[in-house]
């Protein structure tokens, strides 16, 4: 499974990829907003940082970038999304999961620019992206899970559909909205492609009592060995 970090900080990606190895980005208008940039410059700073590392094709590293929420006419998704896509080879657009950003999902993969279907809430918002090509899927967890839903067996109905009808690693799951270690799990386990969540999440996974309790233990053991 992939780890994609959720964030449009530009510290934050540079320590994910040096720390914890993230293979890509996902970012949306919060994200933008918390960086405290511009949008386009937010994005523009990736772009270049990911150029610096030589990590450029989406192949090697990926950045869902979204356009403007506001829109909600195909033809309008779909001039912007040309407009943010030239700026980076890196670069997927994230559009709703909505019947106007299904239609401009389904024509940008035709025109070779990537996107990643995001608000997904239900196996059946799931299949259409898929039918159409999109790159990605990106149901979400923590807001449902937040408001009393178990969703490991959303997430698994999802994945048995796509392999069912062969969608499977053609449009890539993302688990999305990820807050803890225990859905990072949830979602390995029912067979996600990737989850993206945020940097103190990722953090957390690192951390254990007993991890803590030994380390101890064998410092303590460490400063009491007789030295010659």
């Amino acid at each position: 499974m992939k780890y994609f970090l959720d964030s449009a900080k530009l510290d934050e990606i540079q320590y994910a990829y040096n720390t914890f190895g993230i293979d890509g980005v996902t970012t949306n208008p919060r994200h933008i907003m918390l960086s405290g940039k511009p949008f386009m410059k937010a994005i523009t700073d990736i772009a270049e940082w990911i150029k610096s590392v030589g990590l450029e094709g989406i192949d090697k590293f990926p950045v869902s970038v979204e356009i403007n929420p506001h829109l909600d006419d195909a033809d309008e998704m779909v001039e912007m999304a040309k407009e943010v896509s030239a700026i980076s080879p890196n670069f997927v657009i994230k559009i709703p999961a909505v019947e106007s950003g299904i239609t401009a999902a389904r024509r940008l993969e035709k025109m070779g620019i990537r996107t990643n279907v995001t608000l997904v809430f239900s196996p059946a918002q799931a299949i259409l992206p898929a039918k159409n090509g999109s790159l990605f899927v990106s149901p979400f967890i923590g807001w449902k899970e937040a408001n009393g839903e178990d969703c490991r067996e959303y997430i698994k109905n999802i994945v048995e559909i796509y392999k069912n009808y062969g969608f499977y690693k053609k449009t890539e799951i993302i688990c999305a909205a990820v807050r803890t270690p225990k859905q990072i799990v949830d979602c390995a386990v029912a067979g996600a492609d990737i989850v993206t969540t945020g940097l103190d999440v990722y953090k957390d996974t690192m951390k254990h009592a007993y991890t803590t309790q030994g380390l101890g233990t064998f410092i303590n053991a460490w400063d009491n060995t007789i030295t010659e």
